[in-house]
């Protein structure tokens, strides 16, 4: 953690809805002036496509049915750890780009699956975001929970996250629902074991839950609209949150415990920037003044 150089993490699964999330966080940026420094998560696999897919097999081959890029083992997270201590003493860090398909191949010159180069980032930053899957990650090794400033866990309902990931990977990567079904059972180890432990080191955690019939995931025709959800913030502690205030300014909201706030699922854009704003600028201004 940096006084000078802050540092806010979002977590969430694959499907989880992170990059909404990250819109979000963007619009306070440009709407309150904040220069940031970005890093996405798929950038630090240890693995491009090509060489995942051996290294998937190989696991196969070994009797072991449980690597994914959920595994501590397929991502460079000693890496990401040093990138946010460096950033934390320095302002500087380096990150690259994982390239997903052929629009963002066009845009970085790297066919679909690889890598860019690695590059500096966060000269002139007033911090650094990260989103991925392993922002809060914990363990003997590795803290990166203990070098974030801000942490903020997306944790749809497991359904509703499948049902959000089917319908991505179907229609933006041209995966079958059979593909993808695959690929949530084999990283089912490692979101038991990596991914949920992170949503006890976050600060705040926003889960969606639908409020219509999600039973079976993998037959679902539509996403359940915003309209159609609910959203629990349970903040980790709930000191300085005035909850009064967010109740009267978010219609249909109530407390369910002394740390969480119910809101309906069409006002988590709204919920997002009365909480998150002014803990942004208080990170912002304190690392100004420190510099």
């Amino acid at each position: 953690m940096s006084t000078k150089h802050p540092i806010i993490s979002v977590v969430g699964s694959s499907g989880a809805g992170t990059s909404t999330v990250k819109h979000t966080f963007e619009q306070i940026f440009r709407r309150d002036e904040i220069s940031a420094a970005m890093i996405e998560g798929d950038a630090f696999h240890r693995f491009d496509r090509a060489d995942m897919k051996a290294e998937m097999q190989r696991w196969l081959d070994s009797g072991d049915q449980t690597f994914s890029h959920f595994s501590i083992e397929a991502n460079i997270l000693d890496e990401l750890e040093a990138q946010f201590e460096s950033y934390a003493a320095t302002g500087h860090c380096r990150s690259r780009t994982y390239v997903h398909n052929e629009e963002e191949a066009e845009l970085h010159g790297v066919a679909p699956g690889k890598f860019t180069q690695w590059q500096e980032i966060g000269e002139g930053s007033d911090l650094l975001f990260y989103e991925g899957l392993h922002g809060a990650v914990k363990t003997d090794s590795i803290d990166l929970a203990g070098k974030a400033d801000l942490k903020i866990g997306v944790v749809p309902v497991i359904n509703l996250e499948w049902i959000q990931k089917i319908h991505r990977d179907r229609s933006a990567r041209g995966y079958t629902t059979g593909a993808v079904t695959d690929t949530i059972l084999r990283r089912m180890h490692a979101y038991v074991s990596v991914i949920c432990p992170q949503f006890s080191e976050t600060d705040i955690n926003f889960q969606r839950i639908p409020t219509v019939d999600t039973s079976n995931p993998f037959v679902a025709r539509w996403i359940p609209t915003a309209g159609e959800s609910l959203v629990v913030v349970r903040f980790k502690s709930p000191k300085g949150i005035d909850f009064p205030y967010l109740v009267s300014m978010i219609q249909g909201s109530w407390m369910s415990r002394a740390n969480s706030i119910v809101i309906p699922g069409d006002k988590l854009d709204l919920a997002m920037q009365l909480i998150l704003t002014p803990m942004i600028r208080r990170l912002v201004e304190n690392g100004r003044r420190a510099r």
